[in-house]
């Protein structure tokens, strides 16, 4: 009988060198495949940035998380080492609900292996005690863009793109991100047949955090840009159907894969447009956030913006625009009130973008 457990990879694993199944030992903590996947996910960039292991993908990291070497772990798993890493991915855009994944991820592996008898107890402990990088510890602040900046990110996708199918893709992508509020996991694991016909609408379904679902109408713009991208899949993909991803992943030449595109390849396509539209440091959720607040601004109400959101209820929403940069013209109107010209704002302003 053929084994259900992925063999260890060559690179990790030797006949003489213990090693960890992670696969079989995390549904007894996380019993959401969304969040094992995260999590394996997110131990493989562990190991990737303090290993110097080759980060893998698919199949492969499923065959690493079955068969993590023993004495790497212990010695990579370390307080000191967590909180540095955090504050790593804090610099590199990552927000707070991704550190706090990539936290829960390395910490859950460290008890663990504390539970098997791998590691010492105290050692553990001090990995759960490290706590994510405030901002002032280098934790970035949250960026609300404007209309403008919004669609300088949609038309960056589209430009920056090597190839057409990659064009068509992007602009999927940032035309879904910026008008439909969706979570880049969310985006990730939508297929095709999650878009529908109801009352002559065009609507997606979506499965939002704790397994809830919702339905968010599809904008003409958005179904215009899918129908193109759903020619170049159904005209290049051998046996496409609808139970495909909805953005995948794209050979080396533009050709599409039958593979979906990961949480982090679409956060690799927002910073990489924000970088070719020379908006800087622009993270996933600034574009949600972006959304809920260029709707506040223009007068939308709460209630519209909640559901689009798809938050428990209005109040958090209501708690959640507060956090947005909210105006504070005072300090403008006093330099009105001496005189003050701003003709050359503009030139100063761009500096510091």
């Amino acid at each position: 009988m053929t084994s259900l457990v992925p063999r260890p990879p060559a690179e990790i694993s030797s006949a003489s060198e213990p090693t960890y199944n992670f696969v079989m030992a995390l549904p007894g903590r996380a019993t959401s495949y969304h969040t094992q996947r995260a999590y394996f996910r997110w131990v493989d960039v562990y190991l990737a940035d303090t290993a110097d292991l080759k980060q893998t993908q698919g199949l492969n990291r499923l065959q690493r998380m079955s068969a993590l070497p023993i004495r790497v772990l212990q010695r990579v798993l370390t307080a000191a080492q967590l909180r540095a890493w955090l504050g790593q991915l804090a610099s590199q855009g990552h927000g707070k609900q991704g550190v706090s994944q990539a936290r829960a991820a390395v910490v859950t592996l460290a008890s663990l292996l504390s539970e098997a008898g791998w590691m010492d107890d105290y050692a553990s402990a001090a990995m759960g005690n490290v706590r994510i990088p405030r901002a002032a510890e280098g934790q970035r602040t949250g960026r609300w863009l404007s209309s403008d900046e919004l669609r300088q990110m949609i038309d960056s996708a589209q430009d920056m793109a090597t190839s057409d199918n990659q064009r068509q893709r992007n602009a999927v992508i940032m035309l879904m991100l910026c008008t439909m509020a969706l979570r880049r996991e969310e985006l990730a694991g939508a297929r095709w047949d999650d878009l529908s016909l109801q009352n002559r609408r065009a609507v997606l379904r979506v499965r939002g955090k704790g397994k809830k679902t919702a339905i968010i109408d599809v904008p003409k713009p958005v179904m215009g840009a899918l129908e193109r991208w759903r020619s170049v899949m159904a005209r290049e993909v051998r046996g496409f159907d609808a139970s495909f991803p909805l953005v995948v992943r794209l050979w080396k030449g533009g050709r599409p894969s039958r593979q979906a595109l990961t949480p982090e390849g679409i956060w690799l396509v927002i910073h990489e447009s924000a970088q070719h539209a020379g908006l800087g440091m622009v993270a996933p959720h600034d574009l949600r956030r972006s959304v809920a607040g260029s709707l506040q601004e223009s007068g939308v109400s709460v209630d519209v913006i909640s559901r689009l959101l798809r938050h428990a209820n209005v109040a958090v929403t209501e708690r959640y625009l507060k956090k947005l940069p909210q105006r504070n013209e005072g300090a403008m109107l006093m330099s009105d009130v001496l005189g003050f010209g701003d003709d050359d704002d503009d030139d100063e302003i761009s500096s510091f973008e």
